[in-house]
C-alpha cells in the first residue's frame, strides 16, 4: 500500500487584494488573504480578514451583495478577560432583516443571501473581522464585503 502524502501548505505571508483601491479610515483595507488559489493551488477555501479600531469612514463600507459561494463571516473581540464581548456595535442587514451584533458571533451565510450594508454603531476596543468562504478560492470569485 502506497504511503499518503501529506498537503499541507503553511502561509506567512498575506496578499493585500481586498479594498486595494478603496479608501477608508478606522479599519485594515486592504485586508490580509491569508488563503486561496493563488497562494495554495487548488484550494477552493477564501480567507481574508483586517482589522476595525473605530467607526470606519465611510460607513457603511460594506453594501449589500451576495455571493455564489457559501460563507462563514466572524467579528472577534479582543478583550482576553470577556472574549465573548464584541466591544463594539453594528448593524447588518441579513435577507432584508437589520440585526444589531454587539457580541463576538460566527455568521454562515449560504450562496445568494442577501447581506449588508454593515452599518458601525460604536467601536471601543479593535475588532477582528474575518470571512471564510468556501468554494471560491479567488478575490475575483469572492469578492468579500462585495468589494471587488
Amino acid at each position: 500500500m502506497e504511503k499518503e502524502q501529506r498537503k499541507e501548505t503553511l502561509i506567512l505571508k498575506p496578499v493585500y487584494e481586498v479594498g486595494v483601491n478603496t479608501a477608508v479610515t478606522g479599519r485594515k483595507l486592504p485586508s490580509l488573504t491569508w488563503m486561496n488559489n493563488d497562494l495554495v493551488p487548488g484550494c477552493n477555501v477564501y480567507v481574508e480578514y483586517g482589522w476595525i479600531w473605530a467607526v470606519p469612514d465611510p460607513n457603511p463600507l460594506i453594501g449589500e451583495h451576495t455571493h455564489d459561494y457559501d460563507q462563514i463571516a466572524l467579528h472577534i473581540g479582543t478583550d482576553p478577560h470577556n472574549p465573548e464581548d464584541l466591544g463594539a456595535e453594528f448593524e447588518m442587514v441579513i435577507d432584508g432583516k437589520p440585526v444589531t451584533i454587539n457580541r463576538t458571533h460566527s455568521l454562515y451565510l449560504p450562496k445568494g443571501t442577501k447581506h449588508g450594508p454593515v452599518t458601525w454603531k460604536r467601536v471601543d476596543r479593535p475588532v477582528i473581522e474575518m470571512t471564510i468562504t468556501l468554494g471560491g478560492g479567488t478575490v475575483e470569485a469572492v469578492a468579500p464585503g462585495g468589494l471587488k
